[in-house]
């Protein structure tokens, strides 16, 4: 059996390929309407549209990850499957970096595809949007310089070239869980949980199907019981809209927030009990 993927709507097509000299030529050329910038091509196949001008940026963005005492600094050509095997980034976030990327599709999806490409496109189904958003994140713009990821992810797309995603070391202790029906698929909800040192509580739902949202809840699920916990990860589910789909109903979207969330809190409250014994 022939694989679907060879497909004519699978295949990108444009009528010019550039490579800009710098940023500011990329910036200049990006500014027609039919120029789109190439990364890992991964995320274009899903557009489905033909496309003016391609312009390669891949000699012009970062494609390392750089941990400093205060913080992480994550090219926008990075690879997804880079946040899932970085060592530094995986003990900040125990672990959160790993989970929201070795589940999508497989890994020779994840050597292509860039953070750039997820974080920019602000997809409905991007894990990776879903778990930076608990985060002290930060979009670093050619032009716009550095915009918070909240702030970013309700932008609507312009012309302006993503150069890096930000990270700032809080101490916080987070967690990220979705739900697929297949391995590969989509997710039919993710969730992402992180608390801070002044007892609050960040709270991210996507693929409800729409992007990620983000809201901020002034108490910490993980000192809750069971019962309690349950309770108010159903509330702060209730927060969110959510619709239906192929993979899933709005209620069901719904009934499964709560139940990530609990799940994400759990996590949490597991990492702090760990931490305090390695301290005893």
């Amino acid at each position: 059996m022939d694989s679907p993927y060879t497909e004519d709507k699978y295949v990108i097509h444009y009528k010019n390929y550039v490579k800009p000299k710098d940023l500011e030529e990329a910036f200049a050329l990006n500014a027609g309407k039919s120029a789109v910038i190439a990364g890992g091509f991964c995320f274009l196949r899903l557009q489905q549209k033909n496309i003016g001008t391609l312009l390669d940026l891949k000699e012009l963005l970062s494609d390392q990850i750089e941990e400093t005492g205060d913080g992480f600094r994550i090219g926008a050509m990075v690879s997804l499957r880079q946040i899932e095997l970085h060592e530094g980034l995986n003990r900040y976030t125990a672990g959160a970096a790993a989970d929201c990327t070795r589940h999508i599709v497989g890994t020779q999806f994840r050597n292509s595809a860039t953070v750039g490409g997820s974080i920019f496109g602000r997809f409905g189904f991007s894990d990776l949007l879903t778990c930076f958003l608990v985060m002290d994140s930060w979009v670093e713009l050619y032009k716009g310089g550095q915009v918070p990821l909240a702030e970013f992810a309700e932008m609507k797309p312009d012309g302006d070239i993503m150069t890096a995603l930000l990270i700032k070391k809080t101490g916080m202790n987070m967690a990220y869980e979705m739900m697929r029906n297949e391995a590969v698929d989509f997710p039919v909800l993710s969730a992402a949980a992180a608390e801070d040192g002044a007892g609050n509580t960040r709270i991210a739902v996507g693929a409800r199907p729409s992007r990620a949202g983000l809201v901020t809840w002034e108490g910490q699920l993980s000192a809750l019981d069971a019962k309690e916990r349950q309770e108010q990860a159903a509330r702060l589910a209730d927060t969110f809209n959510y619709g239906s789909n192929m993979r899933g109903s709005a209620e069901y979207r719904r009934y499964l927030a709560g139940v990530l969330l609990d799940r994400a809190a759990a996590r949490i409250a597991a990492q702090k009990m760990n931490r305090e014994e390695k301290t005893r």
